[in-house]
């Protein structure tokens, strides 16, 4: 199945070479394209040393800008029936693509993942990273902004709107069986580092975008 495994980066370098060995081991067939910021010189270091080293197909773009930003510009350089919103923190497990696939149907364009993680996730409340079709993420956001993410987030909440905003248009379904486990300080599977520390102040951000907002998909 032809499917474009989005991840944006930032300062981790030593995370791409743990994902594209999980992405090899369970997805072989996907692209993957590593979405960094120009000046990023590490993290391009790394990309450039682990394009070839698997039979995943990888590839870097350097555009930069905010998570969602670097979506949707990975979204517009991919054209795969299928696109996977992701991040260098993840551990996909066999049969998480076939399983999310398995509820596209009825409409469906958009599938949350479980990521092993977050409570409201593993309850089946919410996502993180999620499956679209072509269809889907060719689609501009509920105030026709450039989609499918909304670009005005800091980063968090991002993914509140996109389920949201799926919900409302009929297109959203959860899968508890397409883990793709996220390595999280929260639940002790990653370091702290900068990144992870200062989500407290870009949640607070995302919140007032979020509550300004929710009024477009309610």
């Amino acid at each position: 199945m032809s499917l474009a495994f989005l991840v944006p980066v930032l300062a981790r370098p030593h995370r791409v070479a743990p994902l594209l060995d999980a992405i090899e081991a369970t997805t072989p067939g996907a692209r993957v394209l590593f979405l960094a910021d120009d000046y990023d010189r590490p993290e391009h270091e790394a990309i450039e040393r682990e394009l070839g080293r698997t039979g995943v197909q990888a590839e870097l773009d350097t555009s930069g800008g905010n998570y969602a930003t670097k979506i949707n510009s990975g979204v517009e350089l991919t054209d795969e029936p299928y696109v996977f919103t992701g991040a260098d923190d993840l551990r996909p497990h066999a049969g998480w693509l076939e399983a999310a696939l398995a509820k596209l149907a009825d409409g469906i364009g958009v599938v949350g993942t479980n990521d092993l993680c977050n409570p409201r996730v593993i309850a089946g409340e919410h996502a993180t990273h999620f499956l679209m079709t072509r269809e889907y993420a060719g689609r501009p956001c509920i105030d026709g902004s450039r989609g499918p993410l909304f670009e005005g987030y800091p980063h968090e909440y991002v993914d509140n709107e996109l389920i949201e905003t799926a919900k409302h248009r009929g297109a959203y379904a959860h899968s508890d069986e397409a883990i793709v486990e996220h390595l999280h300080p929260m639940a002790g599977k990653a370091p702290m580092d900068d990144l992870y520390a200062a989500s407290g102040k870009r949640m607070r951000e995302g919140l007032r975008v979020y509550q300004a907002r929710q009024h477009l998909w309610t």
